[in-house]
């Protein structure tokens, strides 16, 4: 299966240019998917995010031990500001001096779960996605080597757990809720796992993951 991801990044994000896109390229681009395909209706024009977005990057870390694969996930601290308590990639939003969406998903994997850059065999990214919240989201995808200690950045994460990757590929997971927000129904994604609940965006970039690697011919 790390062969057959590896070889679908490959094809999908050739010579890692999605990974390596600079941030000021990306907020004034509006990504096909996102939110507003899916968790609210694209008609209501006056809820859509105004240009320019905000750049961020997220790492979607594939967990591998032999054989054994998994996505390694974290639960954001209660206190934040938003997306408080949400389970979430390691991630966050592009600093001035990160050259590309890929250093930022970097850094922030290191920031928040002490993971080391040589650990990560980044091998591409997904196309960005928009959140309701205005962030234009690059998913970083790499292999993880998880001889490493975790160390969480407390005021951020409170829990780091795996996935494991036959759960996000099965189809049967792939579950649409639904709530109203601002007097409209609005739909997402979710992965009931354990006594975790995967929901929105992050959800959907585990979808897109899962629709690339089992699409693939």
């Amino acid at each position: 299966m790390k062969n057959r991801i590896k070889h679908i990044f490959d094809k999908h994000d050739p010579k890692m240019a999605r990974a390596m896109m600079v941030a000021n390229k990306r907020e004034w681009t509006r990504p096909q998917l996102g939110d507003h395909s899916l968790y609210r209706p694209v008609e209501n024009d006056d809820i859509m995010n105004d240009l320019p977005l905000k750049p961020s990057a997220v790492l979607v870390p594939i967990v591998v031990r032999g054989d054994d694969l998994s996505v390694m996930l974290t639960k954001r601290s209660a206190k934040l500001k938003s997306h408080s308590a949400q389970v979430s990639f390691p991630g966050g939003r592009c600093d001035a001096d990160d050259d590309h969406a890929m250093a930022t998903a970097l850094r922030e994997a290191r920031e928040e779960i002490n993971m080391p850059e040589v650990n990560v065999d980044v091998i591409g990214a997904m196309e960005d996605y928009e959140t309701v919240t205005g962030y234009s989201v690059s998913p970083v995808v790499g292999f993880v080597d998880p001889d490493f200690k975790i160390i969480m950045q407390e005021t951020e994460v409170v829990e780091v757990f795996e996935v494991p990757l036959d759960h996000i590929l099965n189809p049967d997971n792939h579950i649409i809720e639904q709530l109203m927000w601002k007097g409209a129904m609005r739909h997402y994604y979710a992965f009931p796992h354990d006594k975790h609940k995967i929901w929105g965006a992050t959800a959907a970039m585990l979808v897109r993951f899962a629709n690339l690697v089992n699409d693939h011919e």
